[in-house]
């Protein structure tokens, strides 16, 4: 591979971390400072817009606010209604004077006409003429018609046939129209001044990189330094599209125009005085041409700055880069493989490094295995005592136990069963997964300083437990809340019941075999004490034990009764009354056994005396008695009985006592009807109809949904509402009726019952009924 890749790639890196930022900064800079002189360069063109239309309006303000002097002088007043001949030469003198005060090199104004409409004669520099038979008495007369009394129109110079106008050699004349009815709503004359368009366009004063001109409100081009543009419209020059006019409509303002053949800005000011627009054009390579000298100033500043970077980048990873290959050089000349290879530097030498890690980790956690196997077998031996004394403090010593051991003054073995896999969420599969589970709970809860290692010994598992505590009794309470902790933890991590044996306490390390089998021992009477118990071998291990033999034969007979009503219920709760009272008392396992093979004859007999058929178990589960003295949990127990031989029985005995419920449930109901006004009971009816009263309850309950007691109390409930609704009996009256010796008793009920009194009730019904 190539030596220089990783150190070609961390040069790179360093050009791109320094370099790439510094563009980015070069690049920003360059547009800031670009839109800061374009922003310059827009402000200084709207300002000399401003300054034009400053220069030219103060010209037509002077032209206009003379020519309001001219026409409210005496001698212009008196001559609008006087005849004028060439005799009145001296009148006629005065007007011409009056009118020059218009003309001069400030106004610009070539022409002066004065008209008279009421004496029909018109005066201008040539002399005085009849207004009738004048050449351009129509063009004068539309220039005097406008909507406002003062009007700016620009025409065609010959139109207005002035030889002072065509002398300036310009194509179109500006012209301002002022009527003179200021005081009377008569129109008296016009006075008129002529303004070349082209003597104007010499105050428009721009850059050459600029082309400036003023439109009126038709967009058509009124003043323009070139003569030949004057009369034209604006969108005939080619700089601005009919579309955009609209954007000239703001008070002043500035926008980019791309209908050219190169991009134009347009900056313009719109006169508030006539409504003249004041329009610059300047291409945008003419705005930015200072910006590209800047940019390339940054340009230039970049590379000498890029130049630099690297030269600094390449030295420093080269001095960065010399111990990595160094190692790297080491490795590949001890394992040439790497030369082949397309990884880099830094991952070649990482290969490597996990390998040497991995390794180690391997080496040590198959050393740790070993050694953790044959602790277990050593210990498996111990806990059975197949060991010799002088061989166990051997092995003790070799796997470091020795010192530990020595500092505890008693020990105890705690063996821990699982209860019951069925009916959980677990399959018998998973017991393994489980043992190493529970494993793991014990040994986390318990420190490594107070035990050795949980060993599992036929799904058993067996820890021995030490204490520096010298109390036994300090020591038995620290191992039974122990106990109860992890059966607690077993129950809220993987949801199962375990049952724990606790030895007795000894002194002597050497008699913990002993104490393994008095755990296994203790744990033998979950018989008799169920599920999820903690059994400590104390307990058990009194020095006497009763030899007094109980049977419950009271629930027995129950139980029977139960299985021949079909009472499926029943039963099953009679059975558990059974099982708990014999595994009350304190017995040993085989007497435990003994009352269950008693039953379990009393339902064989059963089950021969009503002609059921005893149909073999399959033969891999052998026979009844050997399945159940296979059973030592009290809950496996209930559970066999019902499956295996009271759900049997009661299919049986639902299917013949089926048609007889009916017939029963009627003549209990035609009792209740004739007699409910007595102390009536179930075991009265039970009496007379010759039938056990548990039995009978049971009928009846599954044919009306009620008991015996609810039906009786509903029948006399609805008898009191028709008593209360019919007729006038007294409240106290009808309680007795009912068999309630005290009427307030009957009004609680009721009240229970209706949510209100018996005398609400009535009040509230007994209108409806009527």
């Amino acid at each position: 591979m190539n030596r220089h890749s990783l150190y070609t790639k961390m040069v790179l890196f360093g050009c791109a971390v320094s370099i790439i930022p510094l563009i980015a900064l070069g690049f920003f800079s360059y547009m800031k400072s670009s839109n800061s002189i374009q922003s310059h360069v827009i402000k200084s063109n709207i300002h000399t817009m401003n300054q034009i239309n400053a220069g030219i309006e103060q010209i037509l303000r002077t032209v206009d606010y003379t020519m309001n002097y001219v026409i409210n002088t005496n001698i212009v007043q008196e001559a609008i209604y006087q005849k004028l001949s060439y005799r009145d030469f001296q009148l006629y003198n005065h007007l011409a004077n009056e009118m020059s005060l218009l003309q001069s090199q400030e106004t610009k104004v070539t022409d002066v006409i004065l008209i008279s409409k009421l004496s029909g004669w018109l005066v201008n520099n040539r002399g005085l003429y009849d207004l009738e038979s004048y050449e351009y008495k129509e063009i004068l007369m539309e220039l005097s018609e406008g909507h406002t009394k003062t009007t700016w129109n620009v025409l065609e110079t010959r139109k207005l046939g002035s030889s002072d106008n065509l002398v300036s050699g310009c194509d179109y004349t500006i012209t301002l129209s002022k009527r003179m009815n200021m005081y009377i709503t008569e129109e008296r004359g016009v006075i008129i001044a002529t303004i070349p368009a082209c003597s104007l366009a010499e105050i428009i004063n721009v850059p050459s990189e600029q082309e400036a001109m003023v439109v009126d409100a038709r967009n058509r081009i009124i003043i323009h330094p070139d003569k030949d543009k004057i009369g034209m419209r604006l969108t005939d020059l080619g700089y601005i599209s009919e579309y955009q006019l609209g954007r000239l409509s703001d008070a002043s303002g500035q926008f980019l125009s791309e209908d050219s053949k190169h991009p134009i800005s347009v900056t313009y000011v719109k006169s508030s005085y006539n409504d003249w627009t004041y329009i610059s054009f300047t291409e945008m390579s003419e705005m930015t041409k200072e910006s590209r000298s800047i940019g390339w100033f940054t340009i230039y500043l970049c590379l000498l700055i890029i130049g630099i970077t690297v030269l600094f980048v390449w030295l420093g990873s080269r001095k960065v880069y010399s111990p990595i290959y160094k190692m790297f050089r080491e490795i590949s000349e001890r394992v040439p493989v790497y030369k082949k290879s397309n990884k880099n530097e830094i991952q070649i030498i990482n290969d490597h490094i996990r390998e040497l890690f991995h390794s180690n980790t391997k080496l040590t956690s198959e050393l740790s295995r070993n050694s953790e196997q044959i602790k277990s077998i050593f210990l498996h031996k111990m806990y059975l005592g197949n060991g010799k004394i002088s061989e166990t403090e051997d092995k003790l010593k070799r796997f470091g136990l020795t010192e530990q051991i020595s500092r505890w003054k008693q020990f105890a073995v705690i063996t821990l069963q699982i209860d019951l896999i069925e009916n959980t969420r677990f399959e018998a599969d998973d017991l393994d997964l489980l043992l190493f589970a529970i494993n793991n709970i014990i040994e986390e809860m318990v420190p490594a300083s107070d035990r050795l290692p949980t060993i599992i010994i036929d799904q058993t598992h067996v820890t021995l437990l030490g204490s520096h505590d010298q109390s036994v009794d300090g020591f038995k309470d620290v191992v039974y809340k122990l106990t109860e902790n992890i059966q607690q933890n077993v129950r809220a991590y993987l949801d199962l019941d375990v049952s724990i044996g606790i030895s007795l306490p000894f002194h002597d390390f050497h008699k913990v075999s002993r104490a393994y089998r008095e755990g296994v021992e203790a744990l033998r009477h979950r018989m008799k004490l169920g599920k999820g118990v903690i059994i400590p071998y104390s307990s058990l291990n009194a020095g006497h034990h009763s030899n007094v033999y109980f049977y419950p034969k009271q629930l027995e007979n129950e139980l029977m009764d139960a299985i021949r009503l079909a009472d499926e219920k029943r039963a099953h709760e009679t059975l558990k009354q059974w099982l708990d009272e014999v595994f009350l008392k304190d017995r040993t396992p085989h007497e435990y056994q003994i009352s269950l093979i008693c039953l379990l004859n009393e339902f064989m007999i059963v089950m021969q005396e009503a002609g059921i058929s005893q149909t073999s178990p399959a033969e891999e589960e052998g026979s009844y008695y050997e399945q159940l003295l296979q059973l030592y949990i009290s809950s496996e127990i209930e559970t066999w009985f019902r499956n295996k031989i009271i759900a049997p029985m009661i299919n049986v005995f639902q299917d013949r006592q089926a048609s007889q419920y009916h017939n029963i449930s009627e003549q209990i109901i035609d009792i209740i009807q004739k007699e409910y006004d007595k102390d009536l009971t179930l075991d009265e009816c039970a009496s007379r109809l010759h039938y056990n009263v548990f039995y009978l309850s049971s009928i009846f309950k599954k044919e009306t949904g009620l008991t015996f007691s609810e039906y009786l109390a509903n029948y006399r409930l609805n008898k009191a509402k028709k008593w209360l609704v019919e007729t006038e009996l007294p409240i106290k009256e009808i309680a007795e009726r009912l068999t309630y010796n005290n009427p307030q008793n009957f009004i609680r009920y009721f009240r229970k019952q209706e949510g209100m009194t018996p005398g609400q009730y009535r009040k509230n019904y007994s209108g409806r009924k009527e």
